[in-house]
């Protein structure tokens, strides 16, 4: 792409606003809660749109719009089930995660497990911190892929160093402003990110849907089907759960459950719950047409394009005026920055507070927690990076082995310990152990039903390890079961 004044110039100006509000974050931090929940005085505005921004990552504006482009209406299963899905964690989640986080003061993810259930052995909190780091780097490395892909593609950058300035713009104002400055960037980038996918297929469009429907049935009539690949095939039910079922992950997503804790009420939670669902069926209804649209494009015009994940910036950069580009542009910039920031500020909390406190200093102070986790904030990325630095890396490739290690590992604990009394402090640590090691195993493996996502019976397994050891190991003690009682008791006067 030309590598214009004016795009150069609204990419600066993008980076200089979001690093504006990582400055004003930083003189409003003031402790490790500012640092790693905001001081829970999110409104449900940030709330949900930093919670779908920071979801969706890069891949809603390159994996998603690839897919579609390259299976047509075949990747309606996965946008569905992930619809689906973050509708279910709000309504089954969020209410009694922020409640329960703020019976047990738990300002982490594994910090709450390991509270929830009296755990003085840390290890819950240990083994979870470490689940964390290890997936939380193969996530993060998928949103600088695509920043590089960026770089690359808009100023014509070398693929490394477009990787490492699109790591430096995230960690910059992510070290400094910490959870205030990524959910504040994210409503920004969020807002931003819908507005492009929206935009961009409605420009592209010619002849309205039904001569979409009619090119793409010219094109390959497979493309228009549910039920076949692009090939012909009939889906089978492997592919159809495998892609339906990423709507599972969303339960065990540290990044999204934060923004749950740091939400200022529960009421709250109800509204942020509707604009969370009108953004993602807005959002992925968009990129699924970009992918589609810019197929009949590409077509049409004869141009060629190497990788199907470059679809959204190719008719950006096709039909839009350098100015407009350049700000529909900043929108993959957005949704790289919006997810890799979060990614990077719940690894940090992982291992300055559930790490570094748990086993190298119990009495370690707020700020000492803040250095920490400012110093951990570049050496992840400094690891992430690395991860990144093959160009030929699959954006979707890399968050799909992240997202069922998360929705495995932590999914089902956090869920049954919501709900479930009689869970114990051994069934719980036996349900991450089990759902993360899974996801590792599984992945290894090929062919008939282990080619079947990994979430799926990393889940499955994780459920039922949780429910075999807990009933096996005798019930919880009694302060779990009076601090459960608390909590439902809270619950209803938050309520």
């Amino acid at each position: 792409m030309e590598n214009s004044f004016a795009i150069t110039t609204t990419f600066i100006a993008y980076l200089l606003m979001m690093l504006a509000i990582g400055v004003y974050a930083y003189q409003r931090t003031k402790s490790s809660s500012d640092y790693f929940l905001g001081g829970r005085t999110l409104g449900p505005w940030p709330a949900a749109l930093s919670a779908g921004a920071s979801d969706m990552s890069g891949w809603l504006l390159l994996g998603l719009p690839g897919y579609a482009y390259a299976a047509g209406v075949e990747a309606f299963w996965l946008a569905g089930g992930l619809l689906i899905g973050t509708w279910l964690n709000w309504l089954v989640s969020a209410k009694r995660l922020r409640t329960y986080s703020i019976t047990t003061d738990a300002l982490t993810l594994p910090e709450f497990l390991s509270r929830r259930f009296n755990d003085t052995s840390k290890m819950i909190q240990v083994i979870s911190a470490f689940f964390i780091l290890l997936f939380f780097l193969f996530y993060t490395s998928s949103g600088l892929v695509a920043g590089g892909k960026l770089f690359e593609t808009v100023f014509g950058l070398d693929y490394t160093t477009a990787v490492i300035i699109g790591t430096v713009c995230v960690v910059s104002y992510t070290m400094f402003g910490g959870f205030l400055a990524v959910s504040w960037t994210d409503l920004v980038q969020g807002l931003l990110m819908s507005a492009a996918l929206l935009i961009v297929p409605i420009v592209a469009l010619e002849g309205g849907f039904g001569q979409l429907n009619s090119d793409l049935a010219n094109i390959n009539p497979q493309l228009l089907t549910l039920w076949n690949d692009s090939k012909g095939e009939p889906l089978s039910a492997i592919a159809i759960i495998s892609l339906a079922a990423w709507g599972l992950g969303y339960f065990g997503q540290p990044h999204i459950l934060a923004r749950f804790q740091a939400s200022r009420s529960n009421k709250d939670l109800i509204t942020a719950r509707r604009i969370a669902v009108i953004w993602t069926a807005l959002s992925m209804v968009g990129a699924m047409l970009v992918g589609l649209v810019g197929l009949v494009y590409v077509t049409n015009t004869g141009l060629g394009i190497d990788d199907g994940e470059k679809i959204f910036m190719l008719l950006v950069n096709a039909l839009f005026h350098p100015v407009i580009a350049g700000i529909l542009l900043a929108a993959i910039l957005a949704a790289v920055m919006s997810t890799a920031d979060s990614q990077l500020l719940v690894s940090s909390s992982a291992l300055a507070e559930d790490f570094y406190k748990q086993v190298f200093k119990q009495d370690a102070s707020s700020e000492e927690i803040v250095m920490v986790g400012r110093i951990a904030v570049i050496g992840i990325s400094i690891v992430a990076l690395m991860l990144a630095m093959t160009p030929d890396s699959s954006v979707l490739g890399l968050v799909s082995y992240a997202w069922a290690g998360f929705g495995a590992a932590f999914g089902p604990a956090l869920i049954l310990s919501l709900y479930w009394e009689r869970m114990n402090r051994n069934g719980a640590l036996a349900g991450i152990l089990v759902g993360g090691i899974t996801i590792v195993v599984w992945k290894q493996l090929s062919g008939g039903w282990f080619d079947v996502y990994e979430i799926v019976p990393g889940i499955i397994l994780s459920i039922a390890a949780i429910v075999i050891v807990s009933l096996a190991t005798g019930e919880p003690d009694q302060s779990v079961k009076s601090q459960h009682a608390t909590f439902k008791k809270q619950l209803v006067e938050l309520d």
